[in-house]
């Protein structure tokens, strides 16, 4: 299966998973504690379960970091140059008060960069997936059609920032990088909101890992963005010495 082929088949086994996921959102669902003491829920356990079965049945030969495994039982020492990072829900947090933006996420790694991705918003049903042309987006099991990042809007430069960012923390980086209008938004669909052009920028000088962003990476820079370093380096993966931590990133439009 070609690169270009891997984000469509990633979307359909994220759309699978986020079917399985959908009926638990504001159920009466348990909520454990991880080892980080970070939510953790029935939904995120069996998304990831079920992912990780439709990965090991398509690509056989293709190693998986996920979350709620890494969480349980540590992360890889070592891993090869192509391998796919996975989060069942990201924004678990969002997902337990029933806020909408909470996704489902597959990357695919090579090399130190994501190539291939997909993304799927349970809530709202819409998926965004990397393409050979470029990004796709479709909602509801209907056709796809092209995610494009927009152009700096002058004047309207719209960024999305956690809902628990400080108030002078957001001033002081509308100052740095120059945005005018923000939007409070968990999970990796702030990546997904950018790359279809409907916000501009998401600066996160804060902790995240790397199966958080990875698959929302790799939708942006299909459609035409960047994620970066606050130095403007590219941000790599497969940092098995930091335990797949990231450090600090600013993921743009076009």
């Amino acid at each position: 299966m070609s690169g270009g082929d891997i984000g469509e088949a990633l979307a359909e086994i994220c759309e699978e998973a986020a079917a399985l996921i959908l009926p638990l959102w504001k159920s009466e669902l348990t909520v454990f504690a991880k080892a980080d003491e970070s939510p953790v829920t029935e939904a995120d356990r069996r998304g990831e379960a079920l992912i990780i079965e439709r990965l090991a049945a398509r690509f056989p030969d293709i190693p998986v970091v996920s979350e709620e495994d890494a969480s349980e039982f540590g992360t890889p020492d070592s891993i090869g140059p192509r391998f796919f990072l996975v989060d069942p829900v990201d924004g678990t947090k969002a997902f337990v008060r029933g806020d909408p933006n909470f996704t489902v996420n597959i990357g695919l790694v090579e090399n130190g960069r994501p190539v291939a991705g997909a993304v799927t918003a349970p809530a709202t049903g819409e998926t965004w997936f990397t393409t050979a042309a470029g990004a796709m987006k479709r909602s509801n099991g209907g056709s796809a059609h092209p995610a494009r990042a927009r152009p700096w809007p002058q004047g309207k430069a719209i960024a999305l920032v956690s809902h628990t960012m400080k108030e002078e923390t957001a001033v002081k980086l509308a100052e740095q990088y120059g945005f005018d209008l923000r939007e409070p938004m968990d999970s990796s669909i702030k990546f997904c909101r950018i790359a279809e052009g409907s916000a501009d920028i998401y600066p996160r000088h804060g902790p995240t890992m790397e199966w958080d962003i990875a698959a929302g990476h790799a939708v942006l820079a299909a459609a035409g963005g960047q994620v970066k370093t606050p130095e403007g380096e590219d941000v790599l993966y497969g940092k098995t010495g930091e335990g797949f931590r990231n450090g600090w990133f600013v993921a743009r439009g076009a």
